[in-house]
């Protein structure tokens, strides 16, 4: 038996002898639901967003990977539109997701880094969870007569945090996800991520649905499966391993694109795929361990491709910003389409999905983004809001410098005002960000920090004391 073979039966065996139990007792919690469904409004898709974990832009075979076969998407891609300037609103994970799930930018709610221990937390001024009282997506669309799903990883507090909220307090009718507060038989296997939504959607044909479904492919630690390293075997170690843990994500979303066409419903419903933020760095871990997920293979074999884009995962260069954003819906979205000139962002899909449910948005709520609902349709469309970025990286690595970013038109700005150090792109000219144009531009460069300093000034100082944990009281 080969190496990756033996890591292999050891992950199998030790996760799938908790799957049992797990699958016992660690169902999602599926509230009754209201004996009158509201009525379903005319002319509402059924909405599927699908969030990969740290799959690069590279790792797909539409845009040129060169040991990866992503056949399900890319023929997803045929049948609908690849967009190819969206971005999500943060290079790592937590944050990248309260993006999409607020429709604000993640640094308006305190989430400046992923979600940890309470210690992690205190030091990124962040809370221990996010706010269920902010706006929220799916209790948006809930309210537009939706019913509603939460499926793969959460991230929205962490398993460290015993007090956190459960998912549906958040607007989800159902749910079943790993990452969740520490109540270690809440914890989905990640394997049933994609199989939950496919019954979810054979459950609710009848009515308008939306789907959160949030996969584990590609982060760490990875679990390929035997048969998909049987497929890549003739790859070196590391890209067998890789391969097969995109192998089997695609496969996953397949699943759900074949479930809609049996049913009749893929004419109806608007599939979209994406990922929170660029690949992992390639490490040295063979083996990693998660206290969510079981244990598995590690850094060593994340060794995805960033096509020509620079940077990675928790860096705001494009390759750790810039995303797969396919979307498709048969009866609207124009098939085989390459959109390269369409901006797009995460905290665009709130108002979006909100505008195909025939829902106004709440008086009371401000979108950081806008409706790319023409866009998906094929016509033009021209970004009317800036889009800004804020983090502060726990370590130190050259690529990770930039603190602060804003878009506005066709210029991007890189800024660290501690280092007092700038770089200005061209992104119509320049899309892969390889050619620094501050010196040639210091105007612009003073206009966008001017920018960046008015939208600072608009965030808050402290994250809202009523989402600290018991335990943070007790430090």
């Amino acid at each position: 038996m080969t190496a990756i073979g033996k890591q292999k039966s050891w992950c199998i065996g030790l996760f799938g002898a908790v799957l049992a139990l797990q699958s016992l007792t660690a169902m999602s919690r599926v509230p009754d639901m209201p004996a009158e469904r509201p009525l379903r409004q005319a002319q509402q898709p059924n909405i599927i967003f699908i969030f990969a974990d740290d799959w690069g832009y590279g790792d797909l075979g539409i845009h040129g990977s060169t040991f990866c076969e992503t056949p399900r998407l890319d023929q997803m891609a045929k049948e609908g539109t690849d967009f190819q300037n969206f971005t999500v609103n943060h290079p790592v994970c937590s944050p990248s997701r309260t993006a999409v799930m607020t429709g604000q930018f993640p640094a308006r709610h305190s989430v400046h880094q992923h979600f940890a221990s309470t210690k992690h937390h205190q030091r990124a001024g962040m809370p221990d969870w996010l706010d269920p009282k902010a706006p929220m997506l799916p209790r948006m669309l809930q309210q537009a007569g939706y019913a509603t799903a939460h499926f793969g990883k959460w991230h929205l507090s962490n398993d460290h945090i015993a007090d956190a909220p459960m998912p549906d307090v958040y607007g989800y009718n159902e749910y079943g996800a790993f990452n969740l507060p520490n109540l270690a038989l809440e914890q989905m296997p990640t394997t049933e991520s994609c199989p939950r939504a496919a019954n979810f959607i054979r459950r609710h044909q009848d009515q308008p649905f939306f789907i959160n479904l949030w996969i584990h492919e590609t982060h760490t630690p990875h679990y390929p499966l035997q048969q998909y390293l049987d497929q890549f075997e003739t790859l070196n170690e590391q890209q067998q391993v890789y391969a097969a843990t995109v192998a089997e994500g695609d496969a996953g979303v397949g699943l759900i694109l074949d479930t809609l066409k049996e049913l009749g419903l893929d004419e109806n419903t608007l599939v979209i795929f994406s990922s929170d933020n660029g690949l992992e760095w390639t490490g040295t871990k063979k083996q990693s361990d998660d206290t969510s997920t079981g244990p598995g293979l590690g850094t060593y074999y994340s060794v995805g491709e960033t096509a020509e884009l620079k940077g990675n995962k928790r860096s705001l260069y494009a390759g750790g910003i810039r995303v797969p954003f396919i979307a498709r819906w048969p009866s609207v979205i124009p098939k085989g389409r390459v959109d390269r000139d369409s901006v797009l962002t995460a905290v665009d899909l709130l108002p979006t999905f909100m505008e195909l449910a025939r829902k106004e948005l709440p008086a009371d709520y401000t979108p950081d983004g806008v409706s790319i609902v023409n866009a998906l349709r094929g016509g033009d469309f021209e970004r009317t809001k800036p889009i800004f970025w804020k983090w502060a990286p726990a370590q130190a690595h050259p690529i990770v410098w930039p603190h602060q970013g804003i878009r506005e038109g066709k210029w991007k700005l890189l800024f660290n005002e501690q280092l007092g150090k700038a770089e200005l792109y061209d992104i119509e000219a320049d899309w892969a960000e390889q050619t620094d144009l501050a010196n040639e531009f210091p105007e612009v460069v003073e206009r966008l920090v001017r920018r960046i300093d008015g939208w600072k000034a608009t965030l808050p100082k402290d994250p809202p004391a009523h989402c600290f944990s018991r335990e943070r009281v007790a430090e």
